[in-house]
């Protein structure tokens, strides 16, 4: 099978290379990383970075493949993956997600999503992120627990392009839009899943939020006690072995 794997923001495919190495280690083909236009990837003409668009560009790559696949989503990767698979489960064999939680109808923006999302104030934060050195950046997602050798090439990669998406992204994302899309979560439960709970990500929402977004979803969850946001850049071979127990029970 193929393995798709879609990363979030503000990434660029660099975020999977030490799962990917611990994958391959496993026996997994190498997998296919798709790169979010404006996320490690040129932003076509008339791209307006919203929602919908971005669910609209999964879908078409999917389409690409010969047989449905096993597609993996992390941070907005994760919200894109949900928002296809709702809309074309028959394109993937199963699927995972580590933000189910922000389809929950009480799910509430973390506090920085909220700066992007107000006019002014989030274009002084992307615009502060843009002239900070790349070291700098780097240095603040290794603080929140990114493994530092994937923050420096990940740091590297952030542009003026990206910051326009992730305002674009935001703004399309303010709420009730998510409460809505998640209106239609039962879809999910077509083809396998897998809901990925890090203890110590606390930007997709409670607990409890996770839980009824992923039951609603019919996907099995997964706890990573002791990982953050960055789950598989901590621990990519406790991850390798968690998603390869899911595929190999599908």
């Amino acid at each position: 099978m193929t393995t798709v794997l879609v990363h979030g923001n503000p990434e660029t495919p660099a975020v999977w290379d030490l799962l990917v190495e611990s994958l391959t280690a496993l026996g997994v083909p190498e997998p296919v990383r798709l790169a979010p236009p404006g996320f490690g990837a040129p932003v076509p003409d008339g791209w307006g970075c919203s929602v919908g668009e971005y669910r609209d560009w999964l879908v078409a790559e999917l389409e690409g493949f010969d047989d449905p696949v096993d597609l993996v989503g992390h941070d907005w990767g994760g919200g894109h993956v949900l928002n296809a698979v709702m809309a074309r489960p028959e394109l993937v064999r199963s699927w995972c997600s580590d933000i189910p939680g922000v389809f929950d109808p009480d799910y509430v923006w973390h506090e920085l999503a909220q700066v992007w999302q107000q006019p002014g104030a989030g274009e002084a934060a992307v615009a502060a992120m843009a002239a900070a050195p790349a070291a700098a950046r780097a240095s603040g997602m290794t603080g929140r627990g990114m493994a530092p050798v994937v923050a420096e090439r990940i740091a590297a990669g952030f542009d003026d392009v990206m910051g326009d998406c992730i305002l674009r992204l935001y703004r399309s994302a303010a709420q009730p839009v998510m409460a809505q899309l998640g209106a239609g979560l039962e879809a999910a439960a077509a083809r396998p899943g897998l809901a990925v709970l890090p203890t110590e990500d606390h930007m997709v929402g409670t607990d409890e939020q996770r839980y009824r977004a992923a039951a609603r979803a019919g996907a099995r969850v997964e706890v990573l006690d002791g990982l953050g946001h960055w789950w598989m850049t901590e621990d990519p071979d406790r991850a390798a072995r968690m998603l390869v127990d899911f595929w190999r029970s599908v």
